[in-house]
């Protein structure tokens, strides 16, 4: 199902808020954990694309902005390796320590 234009503006007016863009990240990885990858990419593509970190991301990356959309796109299935690599990107862009993520629900 094809989201609205209304959906994009509300994530993209919500990712704004730091806090947000963490939970969006904090969700996508427990998604992956609980093997439903295709929510867990759609919730990086979220963020991604809420925070304007497709360039970003890619750069730190070193791979070219189609290829990551690629990856989290409904069918992609990154490799651990990129997921992880990705994943910490994502990190970095929020100056989020890995440490200070995962203790998420105790902040």
């Amino acid at each position: 199902m094809a989201l609205t234009k209304e959906f994009k503006d509300t994530v993209m007016e919500l990712c704004k808020d730091p806090d947000y863009r963490k939970a969006l990240l904090h969700e996508a990885l427990e998604s992956y954990l609980d093997n439903d990858i295709a929510v867990g990419n759609s919730l990086v593509k979220d963020y991604l694309n809420g925070s304007q970190n497709f360039l970003a991301a890619s750069n730190l990356l070193k791979t070219q902005e189609s290829g990551l959309r690629r990856m989290v796109s409904r069918t992609g299935n990154p490799t651990a390796k990129n997921f992880f690599l990705l994943f910490n990107a994502c990190l970095q862009l929020e100056n989020i320590t890995a440490s200070s993520f995962l203790d998420i629900e105790n902040s």
